[in-house]
């Protein structure tokens, strides 16, 4: 019971100072200048590949009959 205890303490100091280790360990960061820019323009396919999925989904939904299958 003891141990149990002593771990549970233990756990929750860690989880008390991780974010402000985290935060310490993060300011020294810097990002890299871009060197060349992105050739794949707009994701024009993604975005009508998601509509057409959108327009899938309104129209078996709304579509059909309201009729029960039970007699």
């Amino acid at each position: 019971m003891k141990i149990s205890k002593i771990a549970l303490a233990t756990a929750a100091a860690a989880l008390a100072v991780a974010p402000a280790a985290a935060q310490a360990a993060n300011a020294d960061r810097a990002s890299a200048p871009a060197t060349k820019s992105s050739k794949m323009g707009a994701p024009i396919g993604a975005i009508i590949a998601a509509l057409a999925v959108v327009i899938g989904v309104v129209v078996i939904a709304t579509t059909g009959d309201d009729e029960p299958t039970s007699p």
